[in-house]
């Protein structure tokens, strides 16, 4: 197991720094107009990872704000993206320009053959597997539609496959600060090989250290922090001296 992360999250949409409350794209916060500022602020606060999500590319299919992501892949720390990655082209894309990690997400639900041979082709590291879900059940299409696979199915599938990162976001939690679900990340994979980056619900502290408790008797390798750090519950710094 890698030493445990802290990943800020940057979620762009309209080239704007922004955080949507449980996926809905209805219940929008800005919090900043320069995504590329607040990554520079994340990096000088001693950030290793940064977590990027096109949220236009995720609603339309595309990639959008890419050329965002790939400007705070150049100011030091790594970057993992998700959002619209639909094609070995946007992989390709992305993993060309500096950004260090690619997610896919809705692909994976829809083509799991063609999210293989992106894992076969580019590397366990690269490729991260993404699920979303809403009741235990992954969703899709920025979380707007809801398959009929268990997310567990979806991780164990592609675990069997050769991936090793996943990041599990839980939609009931997702920017409600009410605390993220470990236990459903603690299941998610059988595989001892795959570690699983925990998102959704951190809004303190304590919800951090929790998390990383939980990573050594688990496949929990990090933690994404999104809303907690706009909202100033705490500051990036802090949450890595846990």
């Amino acid at each position: 197991m890698t030493k445990f992360q802290i990943y800020p999250a940057i979620d762009l949409r309209d080239g704007k720094c922004v955080r949507l409350f449980q996926g809905d794209y209805a219940q929008e916060t800005i919090y900043g107009d320069s995504p590329v500022e607040m990554a520079k602020k994340f990096v000088e606060a001693g950030a290793q990872w940064i977590h990027m999500v096109d949220l236009d590319g995720a609603k339309d299919g595309v990639r959008v704000n890419d050329q965002v992501v790939i400007e705070a892949a150049k100011l030091g720390a790594r970057v993992q993206v998700g959002g619209g990655i639909r094609t070995r082209e946007d992989i390709q894309h992305y993993l060309s320009n500096g950004v260090a990690r690619v997610i896919i997400g809705s692909l994976a639900i829809r083509n799991p053959e063609l999210a293989v041979s992106f894992i076969e082709e580019f590397g366990a590291e690269q490729i991260v597997i993404g699920i979303d879900a809403k009741n235990g059940m992954a969703a899709t299409e920025g979380w707007i539609e809801t398959s009929g696979q268990a997310a567990t199915e979806v991780a164990n599938y592609f675990a069997s496959k050769g991936a090793k990162h996943f990041i599990y976001t839980d939609i009931a939690t997702d920017g409600t600060l009410a605390g993220p679900n470990i236990e459903a990340n603690k299941i998610l994979v059988d595989s001892e090989e795959a570690e699983i980056i925990v998102s959704g619900g951190i809004g303190s502290l304590e919800d951090v250290l929790k998390v990383k408790e939980a990573s050594a008797q688990s496949n929990i390798a990090g933690v994404i922090i999104g809303k907690a750090l706009y909202e100033k519950r705490f500051t990036l710094e802090e949450a890595l001296s846990c």
